[in-house]
């Protein structure tokens, strides 16, 4: 248990890092507002689900998750 608590604490590091990368190059503005992705605004409410978002990190990390669990 102690070791997946460590890699899962250097996975958000490094995602953080990674996060950080794409601030200071300007991408990261495009992650969340990509194509697709549902926003609705009536009045005072509002309503947020990037779903193009969330299938394009999730085919990033199955390919990268991937290529890891093969070798």
């Amino acid at each position: 248990m102690a070791k997946t608590l460590i890699y899962i604490g250097i996975f958000f590091i490094i995602a953080g890092a990674a996060w950080m990368g794409l601030d200071q190059l300007g991408l990261s503005r495009f992650l969340g507002h990509l194509p697709g992705d549902i926003h609705f605004t009536r009045g005072n409410t509002s309503f947020y689900f990037p779903i193009v978002t969330c299938i394009v990190i999730s085919v990033v990390l199955s390919i990268i998750l991937n290529f890891f669990s093969r070798h």
